[in-house]
């Protein structure tokens, strides 16, 4: 099977992206419930552990499980979204971008999938918060489309952008922290030649793209998770929520970091490398630079290519 073959020379396909974000998150999805938990707690109480003592005593282990249906399709829309764009607009870019053109095409992108993602990114929310409720409280949503339609018939379809901005902020800076920051390490750790284009260049640049995305995007994510998830009429709007948040002292902005960096990081690194993988192996090979590439190869030159070039 040598379409399966890796060949870095391989172009990723515009699909690519929503494929290994929906497999990563598979993988990362306990550790994504436990940082909403652990942001939506009013008093603060409860560390990593007793929050995911408190989830397997409530729900057992499917618990942390709690809303992959949602976070499978958030991936689907949003991450399908953004790297489309970003992929899309830079194969189609003449010669290479510098990291400053990477930046603002990532941050287009992930406006781009910020609005695309943000219906499936509030079930997810919803669906994840669940557990916390009351029993008569809870909405039980049965999967991400059953809690997508119940949201529209019982709230509006305007209500699947509820937090949109939020949620279009947050993504234009975490687009901008894993897609251009990675784009970038690779290439000068490759152009440097310090490294060549293969898996454990991939999980470093990606490891290094985690935590920068985590900085960048830890005091926007609280604020819109507290946004999703307040009662209606509890802020007025976002400068309302910033001054609640500012009141639980000066750590409120980054309440979970270590949980978000966590997820986060893991989640970023299977991301890319699954990424990588299905390029290198699933991608299409670009004509002329194959062409070209087999034009310069000694070993393709014949006696009658010679005769021609003499």
């Amino acid at each position: 099977m040598d379409f399966l073959k890796a060949d870095e020379r391989r172009v990723s396909r515009w699909y690519f992206g929503g494929i290994a974000g929906s497999m990563a998150a598979c993988f990362t999805h306990p550790l994504d419930l436990l940082k909403v938990h652990l942001q939506t707690q009013q008093q603060g109480k409860l560390s990593l552990p007793g929050m995911s003592a408190k989830i397997f005593k409530t729900d057992g282990f499917s618990g942390f499980y709690n809303g992959l249906s949602a976070s499978i399709m958030r991936q689907l829309t949003y991450t399908t979204t953004r790297f489309a764009v970003y992929e899309t607009v830079k194969k189609q870019s003449s010669g290479d971008l510098n990291f400053g053109q990477k930046m603002l095409l990532a941050g287009v992108a992930g406006a781009c999938g910020g609005v695309a993602g943000s219906p499936a990114d509030l079930v997810n929310v919803r669906m994840q918060n669940d557990i916390k409720l009351p029993p008569a409280e809870r909405r039980n949503y049965k999967n991400a489309i059953d809690g997508l339609f119940r949201m529209a018939r019982e709230e509006g379809v305007s209500k699947w952008f509820n937090g949109c901005t939020m949620a279009t902020g947050r993504a234009v800076l975490m687009t901008i922290g894993q897609l251009s920051f990675y784009d970038q390490i690779k290439q000068m750790l490759i152009a440097a030649d310090l490294a060549k284009d293969n898996i454990y260049t991939h999980l470093f640049s990606s490891f290094l793209a985690a935590s920068g995305a985590t900085v960048l995007t830890q005091p926007m994510d609280v604020l819109k998770t507290r946004m999703m998830n307040a009662p209606p009429g509890q802020f007025k709007g976002l400068w309302d929520c910033c001054v609640y948040t500012a009141k639980l002292g000066p750590t409120g902005f980054f309440k979970g970091f270590f949980p978000a960096w966590v997820r986060l990081a893991p989640h970023t690194i299977l991301l890319f490398v699954f990424f990588e993988q299905l390029r290198m192996r699933c991608g299409y090979l670009p004509e002329k630079k194959v062409l070209q590439e087999e034009a310069d190869d000694p070993k393709n030159i014949t006696t009658e290519n010679f005769s021609k070039e003499k």
